[in-house]
């Protein structure tokens, strides 16, 4: 065993950072270079799951930082510095290889709350302090990046350090699906039925892919009902609400909404703003405060491409050699020229084809005459606009998330059955588009 010079193990940290910025996190300056034996570098984590990250998603890239910075083909191992009695028992999370992976960065503390999350957040905080007796199930849905997956760790993270010795499993709504066709076809359900039946808490992923699939719900049904009768933990997320979910039992449905179900809708500019600095602060990267608004009004579908272009700002940043500024960000990812949709000029565009005024649209007003337009409206501005269902609702005298949601389906229903109406809504968002 060979002591290693900290100037190596700083190029080959500096090395990672610059050729692979998307995998670096904050907390790697705490990671160390535990020994040199032969041609293998041993780097120690903190934790198991910082080091399962590093296994999962970083090996190529610290490889290849270790072989440019020695000069030689070595290779790279990790390990943690303290093992937790879950992962050594293999009764916690990711003690198989049908685990999904935690990320060391998806806790509460690094989650970001506004009005669009801030109800799923508090109930996943009270799930992981108390599992099972807070909100059983939990049931968080919403579009895709807007922190579902986060949450869903972060319970994990949390339950774990609370209590190691419990026994929880972490999967996606694929795997169940498939342990369950194997076990069907080796004659193994009373295993499969085991496995999944005795645990504390059970966390399945975008569990919508039960949809069309009967005998996998009939088997989850059971899983469902024998948890849920001995107070074990139930973690469930989906892209719609449980009613939404096509094909799916009613018998279902009903379990799911008999806890709490919460939405994560899109972020709002001040919320993407202070996700954005969350981030930066994670990857260690400065960012000023106007490129971030710059970023945050560029960027507002969801987490995920407010992540990416973070990432893209910091690689373009280390390539030219220059500190990240509002010229770079509007260079890298474009000015504003092609502006998304306004809600005023969908308000102003309605209210001219269907003949109301505009005040009467955003006011209290509740006739069909001025129902009908209002709820196109709502529906228009969820079809082609990055608002939340709260930042729509305040278009139109402060409504709620819940009246703009109702007043979207009743158009959706309503232009289904109504050829002439899709045929007018269809004409309108043409209109709407150009006006841009």
């Amino acid at each position: 065993m060979a002591t290693t010079p900290s100037t190596l193990w700083d190029d080959l940290l500096a090395q990672v950072r610059m050729t692979h910025p998307d995998v670096v996190r904050g907390w790697f300056s705490d990671l160390e270079l535990a020994q040199v034996d032969g041609g293998t570098m041993v780097v120690q984590a903190r934790n198991t799951a910082q080091s399962r990250y590093l296994e999962q998603c970083c090996r190529a890239a610290f490889v290849e930082a270790a072989q440019a910075a020695t000069g030689r083909l070595v290779t790279v191992d990790f390990h943690a510095a303290e093992e937790d009695p879950a992962a050594q028992t293999g009764a916690g999370f990711g003690s198989g290889d049908d685990q999904l992976v935690l990320n060391p960065d998806y806790t509460f503390d690094n989650f970001v709350t506004g009005p669009c999350n801030r109800l799923a957040h508090a109930a996943a905080v009270a799930v992981a302090e108390d599992p099972g007796r807070a909100y059983n199930p939990f049931f968080a849905y919403g579009p895709v990046g807007l922190g579902k997956t986060h949450l869903l760790q972060a319970i994990c993270h949390t339950a774990r350090e609370r209590d190691p010795s419990s026994q929880y499993h972490y999967i996606s709504c694929e795997t169940f699906i498939n342990h369950f066709m194997e076990a069907v076809e080796h004659g193994a359900l009373h295993q499969f039925r085991y496995r999944y039946r005795h645990v504390d808490v059970l966390v399945i992923d975008d569990i919508q892919f039960l949809a069309e699939r009967e005998r996998s719900q009939e088997e989850f049904f059971h899983t469902f009902n024998t948890l849920h009768q001995s107070h074990r933990q139930i973690i469930l997320s989906a892209d719609c609400s449980p009613s939404e979910i096509p094909s799916l039992e009613e018998r279902l449905v009903s379990r799911f909404n008999s806890g709490l179900v919460a939405l994560l809708d899109r972020p709002c500019l001040e919320t993407r703003m202070a996700i954005l600095r969350k981030k930066a602060k994670l990857r260690c990267i400065e960012v000023p405060e106007d490129a971030i608004r710059f970023v945050a009004s560029r960027i507002e579908a969801n987490i995920r491409e407010l992540e990416g272009a973070l990432v893209k700002l910091d690689a373009m940043s280390q390539t030219l050699g220059t500190p990240i500024t509002l010229e770079l960000a509007e260079e890298t990812l474009g000015s504003l020229a092609d502006q998304p949709v306004r809600i005023p000029t969908i308000i102003e565009i309605v209210a001219e084809r269907f003949q109301v005024k505009v005040a009467d649209l955003q006011g209290r007003k509740r006739s069909k005459a001025v129902t009908l337009p209002r709820h196109v409206c709502m529906y228009l501005a969820r079809q082609l606009t990055p608002h939340s269902l709260e930042e729509i609702g305040g278009y139109f005298g402060g409504r709620d998330h819940t009246t703009v949601l109702h007043a979207s389906r009743a158009i959706s229903q309503a232009i289904e059955e109504d050829s002439q109406l899709a045929s007018q809504l269809d004409a309108i968002a043409r209109e709407v588009k150009n006006a841009r």
